[in-house]
């Protein structure tokens, strides 16, 4: 079985949304199943339709949370350190073309978020920065073409 890096914030995120969805997606879809089916006929009650897709959601990303967690290897990037870019690392970036600055932490891939500044480590933009340095100018491969930037700093915490 392979694992599937991960950090500790984002172990504990999924964590929550499958307590959450057990706690009370769960009961709630079961109340609403139960209060359509007080309505009578099935075949022709939305709500206990709607309710039905939505309890096959909740099982499906449920079955899907379990299977992550499962498979889930944590990394402390508090405990790493140097100039190198890492899992868990918090990288400062200048587009070279640009001069604006960038700010991402590369994680797992079910903890990405680039509008928080979360890389999945399975991006392009990762995959070339991994194993670079500060000073290091990275080619990233872009639909416009390459974009060009450099490495400014390297962060563990």
């Amino acid at each position: 079985m392979q694992k599937t890096p991960m950090t500790a914030s984002g172990l504990r995120r999924l964590e929550d949304e499958l307590r959450r969805l057990k706690s009370e997606e769960r009961p709630a879809i079961i109340r609403a199943i139960a209060e359509a089916r007080e309505h009578g006929d099935l075949s022709e009650n939305a709500e206990y339709h709607a309710a039905r897709e939505r309890q096959s959601f909740v099982e499906g990303r449920v079955m899907e949370l379990e299977e992550i967690l499962a498979t889930a290897e944590v990394i402390d990037p508090s405990t790493l350190s140097g100039d190198q870019v890492k899992f868990g690392a918090r990288v400062q970036l200048i587009d070279e073309e640009t001069e604006k600055e960038a700010s991402y932490q590369i994680v797992g891939v079910y903890e990405a978020d680039i509008r928080a500044g979360l890389l999945s480590v399975s991006s392009p933009l990762a995959k070339s920065l991994i194993g670079k340095s500060v000073g290091d100018t990275v080619s990233v491969p872009a639909p416009g073409g390459d974009r060009m930037y450099e490495i400014v700093s390297v962060i563990y915490a």
